[in-house]
């Protein structure tokens, strides 16, 4: 049984959440709840794997095998019942890198690429920084739940400018795992015009009770055809410094195409303790996995008491995955400087803030949870200090 509650230092590991959080936010002393990746050890297999590599003790150049490929190939079909060629994988040094060479691959410059906004944010920094134009189809806040606004998509999806629409399921920060019939709506009308899918399901492993996570190109065979599908192991098992992304492209022509623009940038061997960590984290991370579900249920459960009893003023918009917790602050009618200023030098926190992700993120914080629950417990009783003041 893994301990998720044990303390682990991670200060002096170039970690960016906790050796750079000062540096980034301009400010000593915060309790780091922000970027997304977790303070809880990998699975003993793979570190023991990695383990075993490092004694070897020579690091030359590193290809992928069959083995690799078949450990994703499981993976799916196992835990997301999608039978895949492993000849439709091409691995990539992280997700935002893939749909940089996404957009590259498939649209060109002043090309419209749809969003579906408050959503993660290098979404609009990769179409900008790429000369693309940004078209926002936002979602809508119904009560407590974020939808699509399918009319709006249906109109914008029209405009033969549109080229390609960047998906984000299970929705980072919003939480929604969007449903089959959600998905079904969207990826036939990308299809009937000719909108290219490039889907981002990096968090698809981590879904709470309850819910059910679809890869859309599952859906048919027409809408696999026109669906680039982005995954990693990296949320799932935490192992995003190891930079290595699985990219799903079924169809032969988009392949070939997107290889062809990966080898033009010089990408051919990946991290070669990253190969390894995608091997057994896929062969033998299932239980670790299964149990690390478990904690994140009970942290948010833990958050949800914790707000709902102690901080009426602010709510939990509840997730259906991610361990990303959207949290409304805009009953404190604070404009989004002075709530960042109030979580930063009044409660001493550095969370993500909700207008980073778009104008519609405005009066909400992004927060992490997959944390110790005693780490969880200090970052809210250091909101509550801070708004009993």
């Amino acid at each position: 049984m893994t301990t998720f509650d044990e303390e682990i230092n991670r200060y002096d590991t170039h970690s960016v959440k906790w050796d750079h959080t000062e540096e980034i936010y301009q400010k000593a002393g915060l309790l780091p709840m922000w970027v997304a990746d977790m303070d809880f050890k990998a699975p003993k297999a793979v570190i023991d794997t990695i383990k075993e590599r490092v004694e070897h003790g020579i690091f030359g150049y590193s290809m992928p095998t069959n083995n690799t490929k078949f450990a994703v190939q499981k993976w799916l079909d196992r835990r997301h019942n999608w039978s895949i060629d492993t000849e439709w994988i091409v691995f990539t040094p992280g997700v935002v890198p893939a749909i940089s060479a996404a957009i590259n691959t498939y649209t060109s410059q002043g090309d419209k690429i749809l969003i579906q906004s408050p959503v993660y944010y290098p979404f609009r920094d990769m179409i900008e920084k790429n000369d693309r134009v940004v078209v926002d189809n936002p979602l809508v806040l119904d009560s407590d739940t974020y939808k699509m606004d399918v009319q709006d998509l249906e109109t914008k999806v029209k405009d033969p400018a549109v080229k390609m629409i960047l998906l984000c399921n299970p929705h980072n920060p919003v939480g929604r795992v969007w449903s089959y019939e959600e998905l079904v709506t969207l990826a036939n009308l990308c299809v009937e015009h000719d909108v290219l899918i490039v889907s981002d399901d990096i968090h698809f492993d981590l879904i709470f009770k309850g819910h059910h996570h679809t890869l859309i190109s599952t859906i048919s065979s027409d809408i696999q055809a026109n669906t680039i599908t982005c995954i990693a192991p990296s949320k799932t098992f935490n192992l995003a410094g190891l930079q290595l992304s699985t990219i799903i492209i079924p169809d032969e022509k988009k392949r070939e195409q997107y290889e062809a623009y990966m080898g033009k940038m010089g990408l051919f061997a990946p991290n070669a303790l990253g190969i390894l960590a995608v091997e057994a984290a896929y062969t033998h991370g299932e239980k670790w996995l299964e149990e690390l579900l478990i904690y994140l249920e009970e942290n948010l459960t833990f958050l949800t008491s914790f707000i709902e009893e102690r901080l009426p003023e602010i709510r939990v918009i509840q997730p259906e995955g991610t361990y990303l917790v959207w949290v409304d602050f805009r009953s404190l009618n604070l404009n989004h400087e002075e709530l960042e200023k109030f979580i930063q030098n009044d409660a001493m926190l550095a969370l993500d803030e909700g207008y980073i992700f778009g104008d519609g993120g405005k009066g909400f914080e992004r927060i992490n949870i997959a944390c110790t629950r005693s780490t969880l417990e200090e970052g809210l009783k250091r909101l509550e200090q801070a708004l009993r003041k």
